[in-house]
């Protein structure tokens, strides 16, 4: 059963989501301010967060970021904002993933489950290669981690998710929509930016192949492409 930390202040909205994450067959806690939300996201015993922007004392945004300096347990944002400028700061900051206030809860827990799918430590496809190699880049899928020129490189899941979707395809378009349905488990939309967050934060991350040029290519109008370098295997 996974373990679910919900941070949220509105102590009612609380009360329903877990009794309805228990009902999908997850096992859920709230605590209600931010500084208890830090203290339980970093003691290790959740299997992801879901976790509010506005907060009593420190922030929804503080606690993301020094959760990100020693975790990378999964992080789900909510915002009743309702301003994409705080999604864009929440995916920036290391978050997960993020559903506006108000929402349905048949779509949080489909957004739980498709984020725990893929920071799922069983990250090898069967009967594919626990380790992918392109150029100075390598992902061990089973270990989920990466590194460059023998440097590990810090991911969240949905950063790991789309490199390795891009990276099993190197040399190779990837189509946008497919790539969201891949890593984020959602067809992309119009006015949806985390796959573009997303790609940025990676592409900062990496930083340029070792000829100097961009590893992530975006091929306007239909994807995004990892440059092939000294082959794949």
């Amino acid at each position: 059963m996974h373990r679910v930390l919900i941070v949220d202040d509105d102590t009612e909205l609380c009360d329903l989501v877990a009794e309805y994450l228990d009902q999908e067959g997850f096992e859920a806690e709230a605590v209600h301010d931010g500084d208890a939300g830090v203290a339980r996201g970093l003691e290790g015993g959740h299997d992801l967060v879901i976790l509010d922007v506005m907060l009593p004392g420190i922030g929804g945004f503080e606690v993301l970021r020094r959760i990100r300096e020693k975790s990378r347990v999964p992080v789900l944002m909510l915002s009743a904002r309702g301003e994409e400028v705080d999604r864009i700061v929440g995916l920036e900051l290391g978050a997960d993933d993020y559903l506006p206030k108000p929402f349905n809860p048949r779509e949080l827990a489909a957004r739980i489950r498709a984020v725990l799918r893929r920071t799922s430590k069983d990250g090898a496809a069967e009967g594919g290669p626990a380790v992918l190699r392109v150029g100075d880049l390598e992902m061990d899928l089973g270990a989920r981690e990466v590194r460059r020129s023998g440097e590990v490189i810090e991911l969240t899941g949905a950063e790991f998710a789309i490199l390795e979707a891009l990276v099993r395809e190197a040399g190779s378009v990837v189509d946008r929509n497919e790539l969201s349905v891949q890593a984020l488990g959602r067809r992309a939309s119009a006015f949806d930016r985390s796959l573009d967050v997303h790609l940025s934060n990676l592409r900062r991350k990496l930083g340029p192949a070792a000829d100097g040029g961009d590893r992530i290519k975006t091929v306007r109008g239909v994807g995004y492409l990892y440059a092939r370098s000294g082959g794949t295997h």
